[in-house]
């Protein structure tokens, strides 16, 4: 007979032998980063420090949460993430206080992290895992992977697998939808979008938006506003500065010959929701989906 004791570790560690990783408490953990590399530890960290907004939201959707001991500035969501000590900022980290924290293993931001800063980090003891996530697959696999380190596994895995099933909807539920050229405005001066290979580029594409910078090099280029009015957009789309803040979008009915300023589709959308690459970012297509819609019905 197995002994009461005996099946409720059969039970703790069910989910973790049906997911083919390791035992959350004792056995080493080994997982890939974004730039390729192995990234080992003895155990599942305990003490994790985050260093962007983004990978912070990541953390916790992965249900790691509770061992994200630092972060840098920015990193206010969810509400706990307010509350944690900082770390300096994405571009410029204090290591004095990053070190205090003594933590087990620093998530970084590979694409926007001082690279010097981070270089730095294994040769003081720390593990690093660098993160550069660029798409809706991307994501998921964030949340997988995040939670494999911090062994929160069956927490990740759920968040991945709904993740993935709300992208595979939206793209079904607007598959058919006619096409809405646009123009989504990151940045006002210098004026700046996204090309086609950005996450926002690709959510605008699950609502049948068609990005008319997509063939730009840069992923966020610089532009012109005679290359704006070139292109002639049917919606332009922007966060502005955050908050319903209409500034930018009302200098654009300077050109009222323009498609979108006719037909009044300037629209604004919470820049929290579609420029970090998030579990959140489902909420910001929505909301990209539901303009275009909006955009359509004025045609």
């Amino acid at each position: 007979m197995v002994s009461r004791a005996r099946l409720v570790t059969l039970a703790t560690l069910l989910p973790w032998l049906l997911v083919g990783l390791p035992d959350p408490v004792a056995a080493e953990v080994c997982v890939a980063d974004d730039a390729g590399r192995e990234v080992c530890l003895d155990a599942p960290a305990r003490r994790i420090v985050a260093l962007s907004p983004g990978v912070t939201e990541l953390l916790y959707a992965a249900g790691a949460g509770e061992r994200v001991v630092g972060a840098v500035s920015f990193s206010d969501y969810p509400a706990e993430a307010a509350r944690l000590p900082r770390v300096g900022s994405y571009d410029r980290l204090d290591l004095e206080a990053l070190l205090a924290l003594e933590p087990d293993l620093v998530v970084a931001w590979a694409g926007g992290n001082p690279r010097e800063q981070v270089d730095r980090l294994p040769g003081l003891g720390l593990p690093v895992f660098l993160s550069d996530v660029n798409d809706f697959a991307g994501i998921a696999r964030s949340l997988e992977r995040f939670g494999a380190l911090a062994g929160s596994v069956v927490v990740a895995q759920e968040a991945a697998r709904e993740f993935r099933e709300e992208v595979a909807a939206l793209r079904g539920q607007h598959a058919e939808a006619a096409p809405v050229p646009v123009f989504y405005q990151v940045w006002e001066q210098p004026l700046m979008t996204v090309n086609g290979e950005h996450w926002i580029s690709q959510a605008l594409a699950l609502c049948g938006g068609e990005n008319l910078f997509a063939d730009e090099a840069p992923l966020v280029p610089r532009i012109g506003v005679e290359a704006v009015l070139a292109r002639d957009p049917e919606a332009i789309l922007t966060g502005g500065m955050g908050e319903p803040d209409s500034t930018w979008l009302e200098a654009w009915r300077d050109y009222p010959e323009m498609t979108a300023v006719r037909r009044d589709n300037l629209f604004f959308i919470d820049p929290d929701l579609v420029q970090r690459a998030t579990p959140r970012l489902l909420e910001g297509t929505r909301a990209l989906c539901a303009r275009l819609e909006t955009a359509r019905e004025r045609r």
